[in-house]
């Protein structure tokens, strides 16, 4: 007798679940299903699971394929398993080609294809289900999007849009998406939801036409140039009663947060000052390099190093100045944008033609709190006193590249819970255009006067 084994979450049980099942037992005579428990989920990264351990059960019961159910619960149990059952072959879905090749040691491990385009009448939870996921844009961050989102259940990427054609058909056989197009009235009527990766200054656009129809919207940084675009944005998703999320990782990652609840708490006293820096050598011929009037250090990392000043020290500035250093085709390669508040400062630095030290620094009247480089993926920071033998320090899990946490919220808040929405406010994402068109006309206006 054959044995097959296979693992998942199996939450919110859908086709794709049941073709996984039924391709995994044709492998052989008896399938072994491991369902995994919601702390190893979590301790795996997987998050926004809602179905319960014994409801993910019952589903993969109720497929019929299964001839024995196990619960995953810890790491390295796969070769346990393997060993303790004596299984043939281990099996898993395409999206984890390449993750469990050390698996091949114990037993022959077979990658079967993913159901591409899961269709409305597929199995699923009735109150929560499969959001479908439409990607614009097919560059660099579409690309690491790609490998985090399959962390987030209930989330399935059913079409993907480039004006571009051949890129858009390039993503599609790269990542197994089933449509693909250049035509946006076409994309968006096969999605609930879109991810807005392209280009910076096509961001609005996208935005506003996804939204005009009716579809929730997680959007890349910046969300736009402007503080009435950002504005208009928002009273859209809220006329029409749909989710809109600027894509700034950072606000939704649990060490960010618990960064800002440990200043907020008092600890290091009234808040005076904070300084935020952002800064990559970036090779020459990139997009943040070439491009004269989108291109840049505070279009690419302002939106980073504002987002703790405007979290911590309010809205409300009376004044910021900015002071770049331009290469030749007028990009900043180096920015300093300096706010003067009624009882504080800020400082934000961005580069990427000039390196600084890239920590988070927020300065109280009783102390103060110290993230290293790289804090915007914050694992790690310090909270220090006037007394240089006292120390709190803090140590957070950060997981993947954090893409994984802002797709979290988004689909928490589209399916209705709220309560998410205080990590990066509407009010916030507006007072961060505002800075940014600032920055815009202060650029402008120095690349004339050279």
């Amino acid at each position: 007798m054959k044995k097959v084994i296979t693992y998942g979450s199996f939450d919110l049980f859908h086709e794709g679940h049941y073709n996984l099942l039924k391709n995994a037992k044709s492998l052989g005579d008896y399938l072994i299903v491991g369902v995994t428990t919601e702390q190893y989920d979590e301790t795996r990264g997987k998050l926004n699971i809602v179905n319960s351990l014994s409801e993910r059960i019952e589903n993969v019961k109720k497929s019929g394929f299964a001839d024995e159910i196990i619960v995953e619960d810890h790491l390295g149990q796969k070769v346990e398993d393997i060993q303790k059952y004596g299984v043939d072959i281990f099996t898993v879905g395409s999206d984890w080609e390449g993750k469990f090749e050390y698996l091949r040691d114990f037993c022959q491990v077979v990658y079967l294809p993913r159901t591409q385009n899961i269709s409305s009448s597929q199995l699923r939870c009735k109150d929560h289900p499969v959001l479908h996921l439409g990607i614009i844009g097919t560059g660099r961050i579409a690309n690491r999007f790609m490998s985090e989102y399959h962390f987030v259940s209930g989330v399935e990427v059913s079409a993907v849009y480039n004006p571009h054609i051949q890129s858009a058909v390039n993503f599609s056989e790269k990542y197994g998406i089933a449509k693909f197009t250049d035509n946006i009235d076409d994309f968006l009527n096969h999605v609930d939801a879109v991810y807005i990766a392209s280009p910076h200054q096509t961001h609005y656009n996208y935005a506003k036409i996804a939204l005009q129809n009716k579809k929730h919207v997680l959007c890349e940084k910046p969300l736009a140039f402007s503080k009435k675009e950002a504005a208009e944005l928002y009273d859209i998703a809220k006329s029409n009663k749909r989710v809109l999320l600027e894509a700034l990782k950072t606000a939704y990652c649990p060490g960010f947060n618990q960064l800002i609840g440990v200043a907020r708490s008092g600890v290091i006293g009234s808040i005076r000052d904070v300084e935020a820096a952002f800064s990559r050598l970036l090779p020459e011929g990139t997009r943040e390099k070439t491009d004269s009037e989108y291109g840049g250090s505070f279009t690419e990392y302002g939106t980073y190093t504002l987002l703790p000043i405007i979290k911590l020290m309010g809205k409300d500035f009376k004044d910021v100045q900015f002071s770049s250093i331009l290469a030749e085709n007028g990009i900043d390669l180096y920015t300093k944008a300096i706010f003067t508040y009624e009882r504080g400062l800020a400082l934000s630095k961005t580069g990427v033609g000039v390196k600084t030290e890239g920590q988070l620094v927020i300065a109280g009247t009783n102390g103060y709190i110290l993230a290293p480089s790289p804090w915007w993926l914050t694992k790690e920071f310090e909270v220090r006193y006037e007394d240089s033998n006292k120390i709190d320090k803090y140590t957070i899990r950060f997981l993947g590249s954090g893409l994984r946490y802002e797709l979290s919220d988004f689909v928490y808040l589209i399916n209705g819970y709220g309560g998410r929405d205080y990590k990066l406010s509407a009010g916030e994402s507006i007072a961060m255009a505002d800075v940014m068109e600032r920055f815009m006309a202060h650029r402008k206006k120095i690349k004339k006067q050279e």
